[in-house]
């Protein structure tokens, strides 16, 4: 288990670098001269529909975010720094390693403690969500995407279980020249003495003939500005692209990931936070609350265009996830005030995705049909036994596999019967079968089962373009959601298999936008949305970090969403993104109640410069209204005040044959004590995650790049 990340650190050396991207549009570096902003201009393209369409004439609220949004002077450790630009998305960083972020769509995602929920993530269009529908951002580097496209919706008639929105994030491809070559360093500290991080990552990028490839190794070591909250994340993500004729290229992707150390100190209770928000919950630091993980995914590509324009696509895949896990959740056995919970999960993961684009006609305008299926099979051993401060004893009160499989064919079409009107419509089928043996005999219950889930979703939506300036959409839709096995598998009672009352729930969501650019120096978006969710799948209590779900009626998830940039003069760009969230129960005991986790109201503003001298300045400007951090609504989270401020000042230049970008950071300059997220439903009120004061962080990238054969 531990071999690996010794052959990660020796292939940090830019000798070894590996062929991959050919045919592939290249992504410029960060020392180049990109103008920072959430792109939503006509010309751009985006494939997150499942079909290549300019992104002006989509009928679904869709943002793209470029290189430079994604990584510019940024710290690149969370992925709240670039999507909460983007209106309609809510990133809740919990500063704790041990349990991601918190990212919310439209509502959606909004009940997980930990990991990602209800939301489908691709990393170079493989999936980082598993067939039960939780998602991993364990082989996501942030400060190797090259760029991100958002769709925001009820979108499981395009990906399936759990997709009410969707985030397609691509790594960097390989530059033009035979060899590139940029080391990115970077280091920071906040008020507390010993909250200190560091990170630094390796970009590697070769070229010869139809070959082309990069590799970029990176790792994040920081001692977290609260008490038991150190981490270690490593991280190593290959590409080979191979162009097998002018019409035909494979792709290889290989990303593996080593986070040896994730230590999880727990959420506050209000008298806690107000005393010391530095500090961590007591349980969590007697039971050596940690995780410590190793992933491995492998994924082969094929695309082939014919004379037709036709396209054809496959891709396999395969993850290996080894998970050790001590939680500050007492054990069902043997309990005391260092015992507790040690979630041990072997995972094996495979998968396959198929589909074709075919073109119904010769005109230009001609329909075009996409259709294929999705395929994948998880396997789990999992196994909790009792810990002693967070060592694993021999006492074992859960062993069990857990095999979730699922298939998904699907189908869309797009048609534009006139220039300025496009028609878009489509269904998908899924079936995921859940099955569990029990290997613990201990209770004398054999908790062995299956459960089948399946729907069908589907999706339709125009769009007419009144020219550049006005591009108004409308667009009905369905999204499908399972229970994940981790939900299944926490029982109130403690016992082993999957709890047999839980279920999925299922949404409709209707939508009217518009888009546009009136102006060279002008762009917006807007869109107005209903949600209407039944049998929503909401935590119904916490102890420790172990969460329990059940199904609860209905909610009304309805809001808006308006994004504004403005280029006043060359070289500065101001962007604002605001969200409107009226999340609601309408059923059962919470009737009226807002839904936890999101706040109501959400604005961030954005400064982007591209000054005299190579020269920048950015800065991000985010506030936020309270949010429930209850179904009861008995704990008020309060809102950000004056709101939270981030700077960033840079220079990107050459020197010689370099490029040159340092760069120096500061998160809540205004060193404001906020709440960053909230543990939902946490027992005994311990709710709070308290976000870090003011921090201080400088770094450089430095690259170097051969030139291209003309």
């Amino acid at each position: 288990m531990r071999r690996w990340p010794a052959v990660l650190f020796v292939l940090a050396c830019p000798a070894v670098a590996v062929p991959a991207a050919a045919q592939q549009p290249t992504a410029p570096d960060t020392v180049y001269r990109d103008t920072t902003k959430v792109n939503q201009l006509p010309e751009l393209n985006v494939t997150v529909a499942r079909t290549t369409e300019p992104l002006s004439k989509l009928p679904f609220a869709t943002a793209v975010l470029d290189r430079t949004a994604l990584q510019r002077g940024q710290a690149t450790m969370g992925i709240d720094e670039a999507l909460n630009n983007v209106p309609g998305v809510v990133v809740s960083n919990r500063y704790n390693f041990s349990l991601d972020q918190r990212i919310s769509i439209r509502g959606f995602g909004s009940r997980s403690n930990f990991g990602v929920r209800g939301l489908k993530i691709l990393l170079d269009g493989v999936p980082q969500t598993l067939p039960d529908g939780q998602s991993q951002l364990t082989n996501v580097d942030f400060a190797d995407l090259e760029r991100a496209e958002v769709l925001r919706g009820a979108s499981s008639s395009l990906y399936g279980n759990a997709s009410g929105g969707v985030i397609s994030l691509e790594t960097q491809r390989a530059a033009p020249g035979p060899f590139a070559q940029t080391v990115r360093v970077q280091a920071g500290s906040g008020r507390r003495n010993g909250d200190a991080f560091y990170k630094w990552q390796s970009w590697t990028s070769g070229r010869s003939g139809s070959a082309s490839g990069t590799l970029s190794v990176s790792q994040l070591k920081a001692d977290g500005f609260r008490q038991h909250s150190a981490a270690d994340i490593r991280q190593l993500n290959a590409g080979v692209d191979y162009a097998f004729s002018g019409t035909t290229l494979g792709t290889l992707r290989l990303g593996l990931a080593d986070n040896p150390e994730a230590q999880n100190p727990g959420a506050l209770t209000r008298t806690e936070y107000v005393a010391n928000p530095d500090s961590a919950a007591g349980s969590n630091i007697l039971r050596g609350a940690d995780k410590d993980v190793q992933q491995q995914q492998l994924s082969l590509g094929l695309r082939h265009f014919d004379a037709a324009g036709n396209e054809y696509d496959v891709t396999m895949f395969g993850v290996l996830r080894d998970l050790a896990n001590p939680l500050a959740a007492p054990p069902d056995i043997n309990p005391g005030p260092t015992n507790g919970t040690f979630v041990d999960i072997g995972r094996a993961v495979g998968g396959l995705r198929l589909s074709g684009t075919y073109l119904l006609g010769t005109g230009p305008r001609a329909p075009r049909l996409v259709g294929g299926a999705d395929a994948q099979r998880l396997r789990d051993n999992r196994k909790n036994f009792v810990s002693s401060a967070g060592t694993r004893t021999d006492q074992v009160f859960v062993d069990q596999q857990e095999r979730v499989t699922e298939l998904g064919p699907f189908a869309q079409v797009q048609w534009s019967p006139r220039a300025e009107l496009l028609l878009s419509g489509g269904a998908r089928f899924d079936w995921i079968r859940f099955a569990v043996t029990d290997h613990y005999f201990g209770d004398g219950i054999d908790d062995s089962g299956a459960r089948t889930m399946s729907s069908l979703s589907g999706n339709v939506g125009a769009s007419w373009s009144v020219g550049d300036q006005f591009v108004p959409y409308v667009n009905l839709s369905t999204s499908f959601e399972t229970p994940t096995t981790t939900e299944l598998a926490n029982r109130p009672t403690g016992a082993g298999g999957f709890n047999p009352e839980l279920g999925p729930q299922r949404a409709v969501n209707y939508e009217v936008g518009a888009r546009g650019q009136p102006t060279r120096a002008v762009s917006y978006s807007v869109a107005l949305f209903l949600g209407r969710i039944s049998d929503a799948i909401v935590q119904l209590g916490e102890i420790g970090g172990r969460a329990f779900f059940g199904n609860t009626g209905k909610t009304h998830n309805d809001g808006a969403e308006v994004g504004l940039t403005v280029t006043p003069v060359s070289g500065v760009s101001l962007s604002g993104a605001y969200t409107y969230a009226h999340y609601r129960f309408a059923s059962g005991p919470n009737d009226g109640k807002r839904l936890p986790g999101v706040p109501e109201h959400f604005w961030r503003f954005g400064l982007r410069t591209a000054l005299p001298h190579d020269l920048y300045v950015d800065v991000d400007h985010t506030l936020s209204s309270s949010l429930a951090a209850d179904d009861a609504n008995s704990l008020i989270v309060d809102s950000w005040g004056a709101g939270v401020t981030n700077a960033r000042f840079g220079w990107q230049g050459t020197v010689g044959s370099l490029q040159v970008g340092p760069f120096l950071g500061v998160n809540n300059l205004w060193d404001r004590q906020y709440v960053g997220s909230v543990t939902l439903n946490g027992i005994g009120g311990r709710v709070f995650e308290p976000a870090p004061r003011r921090v201080i962080y400088f770094g450089a990238e430095l690259g170097y790049r051969a030139a291209a054969p003309e």
